[in-house]
């Protein structure tokens, strides 16, 4: 071998990007045979490719394509031995082949021969920098390309100058294709990684490896896509073990270990020593808590290479993501002393730092690793964070340490920290947990940037708040996650999670936290979290409850939003179910044997009962509850209905859209499954009466409507959402004029209902009209609980406090307001210098008598209570002040 000392990445690129061509290997003539055992490799057959390549070796045919497949298949099966033997006499004869070199460096590094590797390596930057032989085929340019990777070259460089250039050269190189997607996954640039698999297999239809970086790139987004290329590439190759793995990582992300355990069976029966398949063994074992049979898996997982800094990584990195990030980063911490620069490790430690609260090592990673490779985008993401989060204002107290954007810190930053006071006063002595440290809360105004925090990425899988411990992250109200949330009830039930998490040790099943979670926001505020609906009804009694022992594999793979409420919720029901039938004391016994290290079931057996009696009776618990849900209401849809299908459920839901073949004549509008002279009052279906009052609303009946909307709020009095009955009855009151009606219509759902924010704004007006301070203050408060970001709530919060008599109130509305440049600045500076005198803070009514007077320079009751207060201010008693 040609062995030279290892050139800058500059010097690589200036070897390896050749002006007329680039070097490669002699390419054989490929036969018949030589496409079947590259067909037997494909698809899984590795014994078969084995056998052929051997006897095609034997019989000394000169090429060097046997060898490679030889070796590949070796490797595929874990014969590593074996395959450093095959490389090392196909080198004697093809020692300037770089493809079979590149397949030599992963044969020497996965039996641990790392300076041999590195040799290698060597070899390679000599090849392509010192030959004069230039050939432009597309396998050596990506034979060339994915060494100069290795010798770390630009990655855009290499892309554009190797990958892409082979493209040009031979379209259906299929290997171009592969490498292209692989470095975009290499750089956690999923979006790219898919483009560019979905064209490859427009190429290459059923190619079970472009299938897999088709699975690997929808794999952190979309579950359900990865599930069916998934199928795809196993239908194609059944052995491909990394397929395998991935199937496996995703089992243990949904809590169901067992099934996990028999994928890795089946992956070891194709490979006995794969080194993943073995840090997986080591995560199950860690997560069972068995630290000896961890400990074999990672000695299994090292027996060939013991310096390989990829399996501890990966044991931590699952590990994180099972939020203990404390041993997670202990595994990272291993990796990095076994390969100091192994920047995946590196930059998981990055992360796990950042939430355990360790902000300035992590962050200092986070940039280590961005420094090395300008092209990670995980790496790229946190570094950008960090310059924003620099811009943030942090609040404290001896609890917590608050983050935020400026603006938003002044609006309620003091109303977040007071809301986390009372959580965690109410929580820890509830749970009887004493918490050691300051818990760190940091709320984030744009989405992509609470997604870079939490996640690594700029996603957006619709969590409003995350928790990894002592650190919670959690989108703001300007985040606008689609649909409207109660910004307390997230920190509340985020809160919760510290306290469980803490008293778990982060040792329990993501559906018993979410439950306990939503269960607590229930306990602190009636309309915080969730409850019963006609939705919910209609999965339970319809058969859609997931057992409780599989209940955290749904939240991963949800068919829809709707499914992953639902999880929240059944999640819920089941914390409830344990609690009223076993007692509070169950629920705590349950979380102090996860903290021992005590299986979820045999913690609940302990303390409840064994778990295939807990998931049947709370069967039977959420049927009745969901039977308890407005029982004089007949549930049955009509088959008229059914038979409509979409344009029924629209007219149902109060949604916009074309409206049913319902209206004839002149008359009232039929109703499926009764005639038309039947009146509400005679109705107790659920659909009719719907569908009746949303005909005469679009009918404009005002006065109609009224009897099928009462009789739905007489039969279901706890219904919620934009499209409840209390909703349309005080539409109609408000097109009748009357107000009364109205305002007691919408009094009701705001008493039902934490994110009514437009029931709030209109009953603050319907209030205001009827001089109702204390109701103004109410809705203005629960408006300020889901959106603090708008000026109409402080306008209406100043004014009545102003009229209750309560002026730090009226302050404190005023001076919020003026944070949000209102249009009638000039009045709202008038009213606090007013406020302020009262107080006898003369100097501060002065200041906004001024710029009261500022903005209207002709404002008379200004101009005058300048005066006022000039004539007042300073007291005899003040010293004089300029």
């Amino acid at each position: 071998m040609h062995c030279i000392s290892k050139p800058t990445p500059e010097g690589v690129l200036a070897g390896v990007i050749l002006t007329v061509g680039l070097l490669s290997g002699s390419v054989g003539t490929r036969g018949a045979d030589l496409a079947e055992g590259e067909r037997l490799l494909q698809h899984g057959d590795y014994a078969g490719c084995i056998r052929q390549a051997q006897a095609a070796i034997r019989a000394s045919e000169w090429d060097e394509t046997w060898p490679l497949l030889l070796a590949k298949a070796q490797l595929a099966v874990g014969q590593y031995a074996e395959a450093q033997t095959t490389v090392t006499n196909a080198l004697r004869r093809f020692d300037n082949n770089v493809p079979l070199l590149l397949v030599a460096y992963d044969v020497l590094t996965a039996n641990g021969q790392t300076n041999r590797a590195r040799d290698v390596l060597d070899s390679l930057s000599e090849l392509a920098g010192t030959r004069a032989r230039y050939v432009r085929d597309a396998p050596g340019l990506v034979a060339l390309g994915k060494a100069a990777l290795l010798l770390g070259a630009d990655p855009k460089l290499v892309l554009e100058n190797f990958l892409d250039q082979a493209k040009r050269v031979d379209a259906n190189n299929r290997d171009a294709w592969l490498a292209s997607g692989d470095l975009a996954l290499d750089k956690s640039d999923y979006q790219l990684a898919a483009q560019t698999f979905t064209e490859a297999l427009k190429k290459f239809p059923r190619d079970p490896d472009v299938e897999f970086g088709l699975a690997r790139a929808y794999a952190p987004s979309n579950a359900a896509q990865m599930g069916k290329a998934l199928e795809a590439v196993l239908e194609a190759n059944p052995n491909h073990v990394p397929a395998l793995l991935l199937l496996a990582d995703h089992l243990v992300d949904a809590e169901q270990y067992a099934d996990a355990g028999q994928m890795l069976d089946r992956a070891l029966r194709v490979n006995p020593w794969s080194p993943e398949v073995w840090a997986y063994r080591a995560v199950l074992a860690e997560l069972r808590n068995d630290t000896n049979a961890e400990a074999n898996a990672r000695g299994a997982a090292l027996k060939f290479w013991g310096a390989n800094p990829r399996v501890d990584q990966l044991i931590g990195r699952k590990l994180s993501q099972k939020y203990r990030f404390a041993e997670g980063a202990a595994h990272q911490r291993q990796a990095l002393r076994l390969g100091p620069d192994y920047l995946p490790a590196k930059l998981q430690l990055a992360q796990d730092l950042l939430r355990l609260g360790n902000e300035a090592a992590g962050w200092q990673l986070a940039e280590e690793v961005h420094e090395r490779d300008g092209y990670d985008v995980t790496a790229f993401n946190l570094v950008t964070l960090r310059q924003t989060m620099a811009k943030f204002q942090t609040l404290t107290n001896a609890d917590f340490v608050l983050r935020m954007s400026p603006g938003e810190a002044g609006l309620y930053g003091d109303r977040a920290l007071a809301l986390l006071e009372r959580a965690k006063k109410t929580l820890s002595a509830k749970y009887g947990l004493r918490l050691e440290r300051p818990t760190v809360v940091e709320i984030f105004p744009d989405q992509k940037d609470f997604a870079v925090r939490t996640f690594g990425m700029p996603l957006n899988p619709g969590f409003l708040g995350v928790c990894f411990g002592h650190v919670v992250t959690a989108n703001s109200p300007a985040a606008d996650p689609g649909h409207p949330a109660n910004w307390e009830a997230v920190l509340w039930h985020e809160f919760c999670h510290v306290i469980t998490l803490n008293l778990t040790r982060n040792r329990m099943p993501r559906w018993l936290s979410e439950g306990i979670s939503v269960y607590e926001e229930r306990q602190a505020d009636p309309t915080w979290g969730q409850a019963m609906n006609r939705r919910y009804r209609q999965m339970v009694l319809g058969g859609e409850l997931t057992p409780v022992g599989r209940l955290s594999a749904a939240f991963l793979t949800p068919k829809s939003n709707l499914d992953v409420q639902f999880a929240y919720f059944e999640s819920s029901l089941v914390v409830e179910y344990l609690v009223r039938t076993f007692g509070f004391e169950s629920l705590k016994g349950i979380l102090v044997d996860l903290g021992q290290g005590i299986e979820i079931n045999d913690a609940i057996a302990r303390h409840t009962a064994p778990m295939t009696k807990v998931e049947k009776d709370f069967a039977a618990f959420a049927r009745d509850r969901a039977n308890d849900l407005a029982p004089g209401l007949d549930w049955k849809k009509p088959a008229d209905l059914l038979v409509q299908g979409d344009d029924a459920e629209r007219a149902t839901s109060g949604k916009q859209g074309a409206a049913p073949p319902i209206s004839r004549g002149l008359g009232l509008p039929a109703v499926p499954g009764q005639g038309a002279s039947e009146s509400a009052a005679d109705s107790t279906n659920y659909w009719v009466l719907t569908w009746q009052a949303t005909a005469l609303i679009r009918a404009e009946k005002w006065a109609e409507a009224k009897a099928p909307l009462e009789r739905l709020i007489e039969l279901y009095p706890g219904q919620t959402g934009g499209d409840c009955a209390y909703v349309m009855l005080a539409r109609v009151c408000r097109e009748l004029k009357e107000p009364d009606p109205e305002r007691a219509a919408l009094a009701k759902l705001a008493a039902l209902d934490d994110t009514a924010a437009d029931a709030y704004l209109r009953l603050m007006e319907l209030d205001e009209a009827a001089r109702d301070w204390a109701g103004v203050v109410e809705n203005a408060e629960r408006f300020l609980a889901v959106n603090p970001l708008l000026p109409q709530p402080y306008h209406y919060l100043a004014q009545a406090s102003e009229e209750l008599g309560h002026p730090d109130a009226a302050i404190r509305a005023y001076e919020r307001l003026l944070l949000l440049d209102p249009s009638d600045l000039a009045e709202v500076h008038f009213r606090l210098a007013r406020q302020l005198r009262q107080q006898g803070d003369g100097l501060g009514a002065k200041r906004h008598a001024l710029e009261a007077l500022e903005e209207a320079p002709r404002f008379r009751a200004a101009q005058r209570l300048l005066l006022a207060i000039e004539q007042t201010w300073p007291p005899p008693s003040a010293p004089a002040t300029r």
